[in-house]
């Protein structure tokens, strides 16, 4: 008897249920074949909804679906196409389905790319995610497992999303997790998934992530817990919309305070924040944060030094007060002294925050 599929499994170019089915960048899914004639046949625009694609579109995996797909029907996946192994792997399900047999698990997951494989094709990654949001002593092993599936490039990032994962970390981020240190692994694991670029939307989006991370970032149990946090929220906010979204959980004054004690990640990510507007004001509102900037960019690391001069260039542009402070603080003679420097970026935000506050002093005597 045939099997009645959903439309949802149809490609929407061939109308056939898809086999091998991608997600375009307009978040549109196509079945492989079909979406790649399209793109070679010289379109630049997505076929549903018409919109302008960029140069050369990623063609992301739908895992998610891929596995609904097969569990309706094997009429599209003959038992007879199925690889054969003469030693054939543990069975990822049942390694994963008990909190017993989860450090086996990982230890397959480390070891094996055909394990992490079907891993992800067996439906464990779902168990596996409830491990994760679980409080008990199998939380960090998940975790740690977790973190290697991830570490299997792009495709693997996306379909970990897409079953997911945000969900089960954001718990963890929001509770400490079970262990001292398994908030840091949560942060490590948001991380490596947010390096996609259509995964940092989708997290960013979750409403429990960036008041997550801001928790984390002022009461980790430790240094450790709040370097990930920063360094998850450095990733995070590569992408324009999450600035504001950290910006509105309370991310400055948690970053300011890590800044203070000598993070200089914690001032890389007021970098971003600071290009917005909401981000700049709370800057402002925090006591002796312009003479902080200005001595970090006068004692501090080339790479503190530079993240710090861009942060006093963004917060002086656009308000006198600020740029008055600075000037007052030294900030001038401080930018003077990395002028020419050819490290990185330094000698370029040096050169502009000098632009700015002499543009500034210059108003004042007009």
């Amino acid at each position: 008897m045939e099997v009645e599929l959903s439309d949802d499994f149809r490609c929407p170019i061939s109308l056939e249920v898809m086999t091998d089915p991608v997600i375009l960048t307009s978040g549109h899914t196509f079945d492989r074949a079909s979406i790649q004639r399209w793109l070679d046949s010289g379109n630049r625009t997505c076929p549903v909804t018409n919109l302008p694609l960029p140069p050369s579109p990623p063609l992301i995996p739908n895992h998610a679906l891929r596995r609904l797909i097969r569990s309706h029907s094997t009429t599209f996946y003959p038992s007879n196409l199925q690889p054969c192994h003469s030693s054939p792997p543990p069975d990822p399900l049942s390694l994963v389905s008990s909190p017993h047999t989860l450090s086996s698990f990982y230890r397959c997951v480390k070891s094996s790319a055909q394990f992490r494989h079907l891993a992800t094709e067996s439906g464990a990654v779902s168990v596996l995610l409830r491990h994760v949001a679980s409080s008990g002593e199998s939380q960090e092993i998940a975790l740690r497992a977790l973190l290697r599936l991830s570490l299997d490039g792009d495709d693997m990032r996306v379909g970990l999303v897409a079953d997911g994962a945000v969900d089960a970390l954001a718990v963890v981020l929001s509770q400490g997790g079970a262990t001292p240190s398994a908030a840091a692994v949560a942060a490590t694991v948001l991380t490596s998934l947010a390096i996609v670029d259509v995964n940092k939307c989708s997290i960013g989006a979750h409403p429990s992530v960036f008041p997550a991370l801001t928790w984390l970032l002022s009461c980790g149990p430790d240094r450790q817990c709040m370097r990930e946090a920063a360094t998850a929220l450095y990733e995070l906010c590569k992408f324009t919309a999450n600035r504001r979204r950290a910006v509105r959980a309370g991310a400055v004054l948690g970053l300011v305070k890590f800044g203070m004690a000598g993070s200089e990640r914690a001032i890389e990510v007021m970098g971003q924040l600071a290009k917005t507007q909401e981000g700049k004001a709370e800057m402002r509102k925090v006591e002796s944060f312009v003479r902080w900037l200005v001595s970090v960019a006068k004692n501090g690391s080339t790479r503190g030094a530079e993240n710090a001069l861009l942060v006093l260039n963004l917060v002086c542009s656009d308000c006198k007060d600020t740029s008055m402070e600075a000037v007052k603080e030294g900030a001038v003679e401080a930018s003077l002294d990395w002028v020419g420097c050819d490290k990185g970026k330094i000698g370029k935000n040096a050169a502009s925050l000098v632009r700015t506050l002499q543009d500034f002093q210059l108003g004042c005597f007009r």
